[in-house]
C-alpha cells in the first residue's frame, strides 16, 4: 500500500489461539479432578476480564504492571468465582504460563514472512516482552521489533502508547499501519495517526464467537485472513 513503511501487529488475539491454549489446559486440570466446568465461557471470562484490567489503564503515572501479574491475579478470580479450588499451586502456575506457550494461527507465519520481505514488521502489544519472546521463539516468528507497551509505561488505547510506537520506529503515524482483530484498537490507531487493517478472526473466542466480529468501514484493509491481508498490500496470493 502506497506510503506503508511498517506493520504493527496486535498479538493477543490476532495471532495467537488463546482460546484453544487456555481452554485446553483448564479442562485438563480439570479433569484431573473430576470437575466439569464449562471451560470455554471460563476462559473467555478470564480474558475478558484480564483484558478490562489492562486496557485504557489511564493517563497518569506509568503503570506499574504487566501482563503476567494481571493474569496471575485474574486467574485466582476465576479460580474463586468457578470453585475450581481444587487446583494445584502447581497446576496452577501451569495454566498462568501457558500464555507464554500459545501456538499462533496457523495463517501467520508464512504471512509474516512475505509481509516482512517488504515491510518493517512489529510486534505492538499490551503483553510482556517475555511473552512475546516466548511465543516468537515457539512459533517460530522473525519480528523486527517487539513493542511492548509494559516498555512504554502506557498501555493501548491510551495515544501515547501508538505515539511512542511510531517514535520507536522513526516513522510518522501515518507511515504505519496497524493491525488487529479488534476495531477498539484500530480506532485507537486511526485517532493518532495510523492506518489500519482489520483481519478477521472468528474463532478467537471459540464457539462463542468475538464480541466485536464486524469491522468498522473506515479501516483502510478489511481482510478474512492473513494471505489476504499479504495480497490487499500488493504482496501476491
Amino acid at each position: 500500500m502506497h506510503g506503508i513503511k511498517a506493520l504493527t501487529f496486535d498479538t493477543g488475539g490476532t495471532i495467537l489461539d488463546w482460546h484453544k491454549g487456555i481452554s485446553t489446559i483448564l479442562a485438563e486440570a480439570g479433569a484431573r479432578h473430576e470437575l466439569e466446568r464449562d471451560w470455554a465461557t471460563i476462559t473467555n471470562d478470564y480474558r475478558a476480564a484480564s483484558l478490562k484490567a489492562m486496557v485504557n489503564t489511564g493517563a497518569g503515572a506509568p503503570a506499574t504492571f504487566n501482563i503476567d501479574d494481571v493474569h496471575r491475579q485474574q486467574l485466582a478470580k476465576m479460580i474463586e468465582k468457578h470453585d475450581l479450588g481444587a487446583f494445584t499451586e502447581v497446576e496452577r502456575e501451569a495454566i498462568w504460563y501457558r500464555w507464554h506457550q500459545l501456538d499462533c494461527w496457523p495463517d501467520f507465519p508464512a504471512a509474516l514472512a512475505k509481509m516482512r520481505e517488504k515491510y518493517i514488521v512489529a510486534s505492538f502489544t499490551i503483553l510482556s516482552v517475555s511473552l512475546i519472546v516466548d511465543t516468537a521463539k515457539r512459533n517460530g516468528l522473525s519480528w523486527d521489533a517487539v513493542i511492548s507497551c509494559e516498555m512504554i509505561g502506557q498501555y493501548k488505547i491510551l495515544p501515547g502508547a501508538y505515539e511512542r510506537a511510531a517514535k520507536w520506529l522513526a516513522l510518522e503515524p501515518a507511515e504505519i499501519m496497524m493491525v488487529a482483530c479488534h476495531n477498539f484498537d484500530l480506532n485507537a490507531a486511526r485517532d493518532a495517526g495510523f492506518k489500519s487493517g482489520f483481519v478477521r478472526r472468528p474463532d478467537e473466542w471459540g464457539a462463542a464467537g468475538p464480541p466485536d466480529p464486524v469491522p468498522n468501514s473506515h479501516h483502510d484493509i478489511i481482510a478474512n485472513d492473513f494471505p489476504d491481508l499479504a495480497q490487499q498490500l500488493g504482496l501476491g496470493a
